[in-house]
């Protein structure tokens, strides 16, 4: 009965922001009970899509539809609190909607009970083990504190599960790694991850029939992302959430909608039906392309061809035998004039509307500048070094042995040979970025050596910025020879950014869009040693899944550190676990 009476639905939404477009005419439905995954690269509009049907946010023109009776609830990437704030505070924030239905509820009851000291309230009784928590503003009973308003208030409530909502605030927060959290204590005293899991438990504890979340799984451990997933799953009404996550993609959405150049697309089937649509598409993007290609050169021959046939023909000649001879050779072959002047008008408007080229396939090159060598099998254990040990190692690609970085890592010996796959996990602040630092030669240890023979190249987690002034071609052809321009072609073909982003500047880009900077330069530059320190960062999933399979191709050695479920699990190679002060 919850999700049959819900509706969402966006018809001709235009969004902008000062003169960029963020969402240009868009029009879509969300049925009843569907779980959809939105995706979309960074600053796309997919937040902007979310804050418009939490209400947050007016569109420009068209119409947003929102009816869910049985409550909203809205999870921002980041809640603002004030410095003085509890827990109880934002749990408190999260059930607004149901304190606010129990105040009123109250103050029916306590108004029947005035108008009627007699009068039994059996419900009011029975709800006494279950006290309300002040925080929502109280609202008088509406119409005179009458029993059929009371009994309305109190099926409401109890159809929302009001009475054991605290009860599932305190199962959410286990479920997500905060067990037994004090309601009292101040936020300001929890980490980032902490404040985003209890605003979390707290959204999931109103279990509202319309569920707007953001990024959800930012800040979970593996653990947690298996309870949310399940949490979803089971959800009694419609699930709207953000995510780069692919695997939760696969396992909770039901339909998919992408976020792309101002407008939304739907995608059935969840995210395997997106893959698969999505490949369909780029074939017939493909096809298209070559027979424009096919169609051009066809009517180039035509036209070349005939055009000598013309050639050949004699012309008219002024008074000889009235022209008639002359007249009746150009008759006889009219048609191929006809035939040019058709082909010509038809390459025109080829040329005139080309098909978009497909982007070319990521691929990542190895410079072989080492002696190639073949991979290692099996998986190094805690403490262990992966592959071969010791840095006099054949076709090492680098070698360490005996390195220090104080408080950050430890490392007695370690060898990553031509064609090895490493794949380095471990908790937070163990070291794995450090030691993907010292592999590229970005951080010198304070003891050991470290011998790179061949050339590097690395994708940083945290990614290197030039001066806010460059352009995204600037900082592509950054260190290459020739003026920028040259370089125009090369990025373009890659179908990371259009030819008017070229021009846009560092400081006006997103995360994830100076990402794919940094990934464009590493496709178009060969390399014997690839250290890809989080690469699904900030990267939509389908590029993403592009990633990976330009990755299954490359011939050199890789080390990879990644949260990616779906990446980790797809990996076949050598496996190096490090933990946090401790030696590798």
């Amino acid at each position: 009965m919850r999700t049959a009476a819900a509706q969402l639905a966006f018809a001709e939404i235009t969004k902008r922001y000062d003169t960029r477009v963020v969402l240009d005419r868009v029009s879509f439905t969300v049925r009843p009970g569907e779980r959809i995954g939105v995706i979309g690269d960074n600053g796309a509009g997919k937040s902007t899509l979310l804050r418009l049907m939490a209400g947050a946010e007016r569109a420009d023109n068209g119409d947003v539809t929102v009816v869910a009776p049985g409550g909203v609830g809205y999870l921002p990437q980041s809640l603002e609190l004030p410095a003085h704030a509890t827990v109880a505070d934002v749990v408190d924030l999260a059930l607004a909607e149901l304190r606010d239905l129990e105040a009123r509820m109250r103050a029916a009851e306590h108004a029947l009970a005035a108008a009627d000291p007699g009068a039994s309230t059996t419900r009011a009784d029975a709800s006494d083990t279950h006290p309300a928590v002040p925080g929502g503003p109280a609202r008088g009973p509406g119409s005179g504190g009458s029993a059929d308003v009371y009994a309305r208030l109190v099926a409401e409530f109890e159809a929302r599960g009001g009475y054991e909502a605290d009860a599932r605030v305190d199962a959410a927060l286990h479920g997500l790694g905060l067990p037994a959290l004090d309601r009292a204590r101040p936020v300001g005293t929890l980490s980032g991850g902490e404040r985003s899991r209890l605003a979390l438990a707290a959204t999931l504890a109103a279990d509202p029939e319309l569920l707007l979340l953001d990024e959800p799984t930012n800040d979970l451990d593996d653990r947690a992302v298996a309870w949310l997933e399940q949490r979803l799953r089971t959800h009694r009404g419609t699930v709207v959430a953000i995510t780069h996550d692919r695997m939760f993609l696969e396992r909770v959405t039901s339909v998919v909608l992408e976020v792309a150049e101002g407008q939304v697309r739907r995608y059935g089937d969840g995210y395997s039906g997106y893959l698969v649509a999505k490949a369909a598409e780029r074939a017939a993007r493909l096809r298209a392309y070559e027979e424009w290609k096919h169609e051009l050169a066809r009517h180039s021959e035509l036209v070349a061809a005939n055009a000598g046939r013309m050639a050949a023909i004699p012309r008219k000649m002024a008074k000889a035998g009235m022209g008639t001879g002359a007249w009746r050779a150009r008759s006889r072959t009219h048609g191929a004039a006809g035939r040019v002047r058709q082909s010509q008008q038809r390459m025109r408007w080829l040329r005139d509307n080309p098909a978009p080229r497909p982007p070319d396939p990521l691929r990542f090159t190895p410079a072989f500048e080492t002696s190639p060598a073949p991979a290692p099998t099996g998986s190094a254990a805690e403490g262990a070094v992966a592959g071969p040990v010791g840095s006099a190692a054949e076709g090492a690609v680098v070698a360490l042995d005996g390195v220090r970085v104080a408080g950050r890592l430890r490392l007695d010996r370690l060898t990553v040979r031509a064609g090895e796959r490493l794949l380095v996990t471990g908790p937070n602040g163990a070291g794995k970025t450090t030691l993907m630092r010292v592999l590229a030669g970005e951080l010198k240890p304070d003891a050991g050596t470290v011998r790179r023979p061949g050339r590097v190249g690395h994708l940083r987690q945290d990614g290197q910025d030039g001066p806010a002034r460059r352009t995204v071609l600037e900082a592509f052809a950054a260190g290459r020879p020739g003026p920028p321009d040259e370089h125009a072609d090369a990025l373009l073909a890659l179908g990371l950014f259009r030819p008017a982003d070229l021009r846009l500047r560092l400081g006006e880009l997103s995360y994830g869009q100076r990402r794919r900077i940094e990934l464009a330069r590493l496709v178009t530059e060969p390399v014997d040693l690839l250290l890809l320190d989080e690469p699904t960062n900030h990267l939509s999933p389908q590029l993403v899944e592009e990633l990976e399979e330009a990755l299954t191709s490359y011939e050199g050695a890789l080390v990879i550190v990644t949260h990616d479920r779906r990446m980790r699990a797809a990996f076949t190679g050598s496996h190096l676990e490090l933990r946090a002060g401790s030696a590798v």
